[in-house]
Parts: structure tokens; C-alpha cells; sequence
């Protein structure tokens, strides 16, 4: 896809995210627009997830780590704080922190791709099975109660600067859309600066990045980090879409869940991740109405049905189908005008 290509597409999502951003909750009803921003939060989970794997190459199994993270640092640091003001800093950097801290063992122990994944994994269930484990009262950061498997309500957000200013869910969902949207662009913009082109390129080849002279475990870091950041943000956004945060954020389902978003989507795409976890997130929910059919069973059906059948997900697909259509066209163009060519050259000669 050509950089002009590239920049109309980016054009048009960005006003369709505009338009739905301001549209969506004038026409919507309350409960459609709450579990939209949780939605929205998964979404935000996912493209982080994309950015890492997908142009970084690095297989993160455990990117629910830094989304659990993000959202307790964000839940704890608000009720020790006594307003959400600097709470939604602290859980971001707490989040980028982590992931800063993991990364710097994992890329700088040279640590192959698949005891990556094991690696972060064990982090998040490492978190899961720790923090049910803390239903006692003397299970306490601050005035913060762990809670364990209860886990903590979240306070919701309020106005910067005004603690006692709460932000009702229609303002929380313009929070979340828009911090959706400027996540989206903001990688946008990282891909195509001059580090987002090294980490593509270490992606495709670490050796020959490595021989140029790129530093390759200090890129992956640095990205690895971005996308902790990002999921930390994902994580304050579901606490206040759910408003209460347990230990289930770090579970193996949910961990599961964000890969599974990036497949379908689509790898190698911001906007893929994007629209696989709302799409999954309502077929998830229409599901849950029913008995008949267990969800897990088909979740599995449908990543089975990706690896083997649509490895590209549907948003490289559907591109690589619209190029072989347009390409197409163009041949069957072409083809015309060398006949129309070829008659008229033939009729010349034959008035000759």
C-alpha cells in the first residue's frame, strides 16, 4: 500500500472515529454506551498488544500483566491520593515501568520468542494466583484494601484538579474514545518515525539489523515499554467502564483473549486489533445470553479457523483482496487498450 493510499485510509478513520466519538452517545442508550467503553478499554488493550507483536515482532503472551497492573496502580494510588487526577499517571508508568523492568531481563538475556511468551505468561498468572490470595485486612497498600478475589471498587474519574467533579459514564466514554483515538494515531506516528522503521526492520531480520549496527535489544525495550504504557491506560479505562477490579483481569482466559483479538483482526495492522476486540468483545457478550454452546469452545473454533484458513486476520485480507481486484481492473484495462490498438494499427494498414 502506497504512503498516499496509506494517508486517505488514515483520513477516513479518522473521521469515522469523530463521528462516533461525538455521535455515538446522542443516539445510544446509557447501558449501550457503558459497554461500549469497555469496549473501547479492550480495544485500547489490543492495539497495544498489535504494536508490540505486530510491528515489533514480539510474541507478548502476557500483555494482560500490564493491563492488570495499570488498572490496580490506578485503582490504589486513587484512593491513597484521594482523587483520580494523578492516579491515571502513576497506573501508566507503573504499567511502562514493569514492562521497562521485564523487558531489560528478557531482551538483554537474549531470551528466544518462545520463552517469551512462557515468560510473560507466568508474570500474569505469577499476578493472578498472588493477588487472590490477599482477602485479609492486613492485605493493604495505604488505605488501598487488596481485596483478593473480591477485589476493589474503582473510583470513578473526576476532573483534573476537582476531585469531587465525577465524570458521569457518557463523559467516560468520550474519555475513552478520544484516548482510543490519540493511542491509534500516536502509533501511527511511532511506526513511521525512523525507530518505528528499525523495529520493523529487527522484526523481519534481527541478525541483519543487529550487523548494521542497530541496537536491537534497546529498540525492543523501548517498545516493549510503549506497549506496557498503553495497556496500563487500557487497564484504568476498564476499571472505571466495570467500576470494580479483581484478580480475573490477570486470568488465562483474558490473556488468551488478547491474542486471540490481534489474529482475527489482523497482524501487521493497528486499526485489525482494533476492530477484532470490539467485534469478539459483543460476539463474546451475545454468546454469554445463551446455554446451548460453550463461549471457550467457540473462541477455539474461530482461532483454529484464522491460523489455518485467514493467517493474515481480516484486515490484511480484505486489503490483499481489494490490491487483486484493483490489480485486475488495471490488466483488463491495459488489455483493452493493446487491442484497441492492435484494430487500429491493422486498419491503417488494411487502408493502405
Amino acid at each position: 500500500m502506497t504512503r498516499a493510499r496509506e494517508n486517505r485510509w488514515l483520513a477516513i478513520i479518522g473521521i469515522v472515529g469523530l463521528i462516533f466519538l461525538f455521535g455515538a452517545p446522542e443516539v445510544l442508550e446509557l447501558f449501550t454506551v457503558i459497554n461500549l467503553t469497555t469496549a473501547i478499554a479492550l480495544a485500547l488493550l489490543a492495539l497495544s498488544l498489535g504494536l508490540v507483536w505486530g510491528f515489533g515482532g514480539i510474541l507478548c503472551f502476557g500483555q494482560t500483566a500490564f493491563f492488570g497492573l495499570g488498572a490496580y496502580a490506578y485503582v490504589i494510588a486513587a484512593i491513597n491520593f484521594g482523587g483520580t487526577s494523578w492516579a491515571v499517571v502513576v497506573a501508566v508508568l507503573v504499567a511502562a515501568a514493569f514492562a521497562s523492568v521485564l523487558g531489560y531481563f528478557v531482551f538483554y538475556g537474549r531470551v528466544s520468542d518462545v520463552y517469551l511468551a512462557v515468560i510473560t505468561l507466568t508474570v500474569t498468572l505469577i499476578f493472578y494466583n498472588l493477588l487472590r490470595r490477599t482477602s485479609g485486612p492486613e492485605y493493604k497498600i495505604g488505605d488501598a484494601l487488596l481485596g483478593g478475589f473480591n477485589g476493589i471498587n474503582a473510583p470513578p474519574l473526576n476532573v483534573p484538579g476537582d476531585a469531587s467533579w465525577f465524570l458521569f459514564p457518557e463523559d467516560l466514554f468520550y474519555v475513552a474514545m478520544a484516548a482510543l483515538i490519540l493511542a491509534y494515531f500516536g502509533c501511527v506516528w511511532l511506526i513511521r518515525s525512523h525507530f518505528g522503521r528499525v523495529a520493523v526492520a529487527i522484526r523481519e531480520n534481527e541478525l541483519r539489523a543487529e550487523l548494521i549496527g542497530y541496537d536491537i535489544r534497546l529498540n525492543k525495550l523501548l517498545l516493549f515499554s510503549v506497549g506496557g504504557g498503553i495497556a496500563g491506560l487500557a487497564g484504568v479505562l476498564f476499571a472505571n467502564g466495570v467500576g470494580r477490579v479483581t484478580p480475573d483481569v490477570f486470568n488465562l482466559y483474558n490473556a488468551a483473549l488478547t491474542i486471540i483479538w490481534v489474529i482475527v483482526g489482523g497482524r501487521g495492522t493497528l486499526i485489525g486489533p482494533i476492530l477484532g476486540a470490539i467485534a469478539l468483545f459483543y460476539l463474546t457478550s451475545a454468546l454469554g445470553q445463551q446455554t446451548a454452546i460453550n463461549n471457550n469452545l467457540i473462541l477455539g473454533v474461530i482461532l483454529v479457523v484464522f491460523v489455518l484458513l485467514v493467517p493474515r486476520g481480516i484486515v490484511p485480507s480484505v486489503i490483499w483482496l481489494w490490491d487483486r481486484r484493483r490489480g485486475h481492473r488495471a490488466d483488463f484495462r491495459r488489455q483493452g487498450r493493446r487491442r484497441r490498438g492492435r484494430r487500429g494499427s491493422v486498419a491503417e494498414a488494411s487502408n493502405e
